[in-house]
């Protein structure tokens, strides 16, 4: 209690601001919402805009912004690697369609449990400012006004493509340096 005294308190959270897709699929709701936990944040997709917006206490909003960004366009890669090595198999467009969607879920789900397990492991924030960041957060998002709670509904699956998915998804790197050589964040907005 002493050393996060002498800290001093967070006094506001910060809002910081991507972009992604107005209508997101299944698989990127997952992921915003896995990296938000590991990173002590709240994630709010605006549709209208195309825009997410991660809300956090000092650099978690940052550290989760990169992290989802990184872990959105390397699901994308390699699904993409997937699909040329199975196009085959699905000649339909609704059946490629849905083992896209099912592989990208299944290495979402995998990469989000790893997050969660890498938070257990070493935690973002000390017990004892987890309200305090709580707090800010819920404050953060009452000043952005109205916000809704989207529900996944029922969908289908391709069994094959989602387990490729799940373990691929053990092959991304999620211990990731932050910044690039001049020591800005990539893929911030």
């Amino acid at each position: 209690m002493a050393d996060i005294e002498s800290a001093g308190t967070p006094d506001r959270a910060d809002r910081i601001e991507t972009a992604v897709s107005r209508k997101l699929p299944t698989w990127v709701r997952h992921l915003s919402a896995g990296v938000s936990a590991a990173f002590d944040c709240q994630a709010i997709h605006h549709p209208a805009s195309g825009r997410m917006t991660f809300i956090g206490v000092g650099a978690d909003a940052q550290v989760a912004v990169y992290t989802f960004t990184y872990l959105d366009r390397t699901i994308r890669k390699l699904c993409s690697g997937y699909m040329k090595q199975a196009a085959n198999d699905a000649p339909a467009l609704r059946q490629r369609e849905l083992m896209r969607q099912s592989y990208c879920l299944g290495a979402a789900s995998t990469v989000t449990r790893r997050l969660t397990d890498q938070k257990k492991q070493t935690p973002v924030t000390p017990g004892a400012l987890v309200p305090v960041k709580e707090a800010l957060i819920r404050r953060a998002m009452n000043e952005i006004g109205n916000i809704r709670t989207v529900r996944s509904r029922r969908s289908y699956i391709n069994s094959e493509a989602y387990a490729r998915g799940e373990a691929d998804g053990k092959l991304v790197g999620i211990h990731q340096g932050l910044a690039d050589a001049g020591g800005q964040l990539p893929g911030l907005q």
